[in-house]
């Protein structure tokens, strides 16, 4: 698995429509991953509509402990890393925690539109100057 993951950040084997990407976890007490970020080092227009640059989880029995922001704030350190200064993440407009997150990391709400695809509304943050 990760010699696959390593793979993927150097774009070898990438499915179709797929572009490098690197994925960190989140781990507690040196032993419990507790999340995941998946940072997509360039936008397809797909991407760029509802995907973004960085995705994020965070375990959902550990979640409401500020762990979301924890991860998103280390994958905007590695973004930077990556030479990516301009960094877009999306969420449902349902889901006010991960807004939350992306706001308190300096996101700015772009826009928001209605996916029939995913019948929501997915917003898109901005966090400039990474």
């Amino acid at each position: 698995m990760l010699a696959r993951l390593d793979g993927c950040s150097r774009g070898v084997g990438l499915p179709d429509g797929f572009v490098p990407h690197s994925t960190f976890w989140l781990v507690l007490d040196g032993a419990r991953v507790v999340g995941v970020s998946n940072i997509r080092h360039a936008l397809t227009p797909s991407l760029l509509r509802e995907g973004g640059h960085i995705g994020y989880g965070i375990r959902p029995s550990m979640r409401g402990r500020r762990l979301g922001s924890e991860i998103l704030r280390r994958s905007l350190h590695r973004t930077r890393e990556l030479g990516i200064r301009d960094v877009l993440v999306t969420c449902g407009a349902a889901n006010v925690a991960s807004a939350s997150v992306i706001r308190r990391n300096g996101g700015v709400l772009e826009s928001e539109a209605f996916l029939p695809e995913r019948n929501e509304v997915v917003q898109r943050y901005w966090i400039r100057g990474v």
